[in-house]
């Protein structure tokens, strides 16, 4: 099997959200891929497969296989319109979470994805261990939780405990804030799927857009996971799909022995 390792959501190498990309022709066992994406021990590891006229896309991190990733979508649509020739401009790939499709124009890639119904909760002893500053706003997804804090250096500079962000059960963590030089910032927290700190999640920016979009008051907005990696995003909400678009390059092509 062919593996090939990209940096998502940056147009430079060691920036963005590394991802394993596997292209298969037919499916293994759920244990044989789980065990390939804990020996990869990247934040995910994408398998795809064709399927009648698209393909069908899986995302394994090295601890479970998930719903949802983001970077690692455009990972694998990046290595089949520049490594594989797919020749056409739209990949249509089923998934857990229905049909998404992943767009080229130029440099840029762009996932269409779901939009992720958000609402306030109240914030509670639970969140507050999560962070040692004070916590201004507090939503829960359909996946994850979302903290809103002061300001882009709080988001930065606070510290995050691990532990407590378990306790809030099998989801993770965004936190948020408006950015300086970009319309909002981010980082996520994902233990309970044995991610620390996703260096850039495309996933949750299905429900920061839907956020940021009701309190800047516009429907195109860019945003930057500030993760020591850092990445690059431009969000579009359409209705109830919200446009994630970022760059990606390649860092490595190898085979897979076994």
């Amino acid at each position: 099997m062919t593996l090939y390792q990209i940096d998502a959501f940056t147009d430079t190498l060691f920036g963005g959200n590394p991802a394993a990309v596997v292209p298969l022709e037919y499916w293994p066992s759920d244990e044989f891929m789980q065990s390939i994406a804990a020996e990869n021990n990247l934040a995910e590891t994408a398998f795809v497969v064709p399927e009648d006229d698209d393909f069908r896309i899986r995302w394994f991190t090295p601890g479970v296989e998930v719903d949802l990733c983001g970077h690692a979508t455009l990972a694998t649509a990046y290595v089949m319109f520049t490594q594989l020739g797919y020749k056409y401009d739209i990949i249509r790939f089923q998934s857990r979470s229905g049909q998404l499709t992943v767009s080229k124009h130029g440099d840029w890639l762009t996932l269409d994805f779901p939009v992720d119904h958000h609402h306030p909760i109240d914030i509670t002893e639970t969140l507050k261990n999560c962070t040692n500053v004070p916590i201004k706003e507090a939503y829960r997804g359909a996946r994850d939780f979302m903290i809103v804090l002061e300001d882009q250096h709080t988001v930065i500079n606070s510290s995050f405990d691990q532990s407590a962000i378990l306790q809030l059960g099998h989801c993770g963590l965004i936190v948020t804030a408006r950015g300086e030089d970009v319309d909002f910032i981010s980082r996520f927290f994902a233990p309970a799927y044995a991610i620390p700190e996703d260096p850039v999640t495309g996933s949750s920016h299905c429900t920061l857009t839907p956020y940021w979009v009701k309190q800047i008051g516009k429907t195109d907005l860019t945003a930057r996971q500030v993760s020591s990696r850092g990445g690059f995003l431009k969000c579009t909400l359409r209705g109830e799909r919200v446009l994630i678009s970022g760059k990606a390059v390649l860092y490595l092509k190898g085979d897979i022995e076994v």
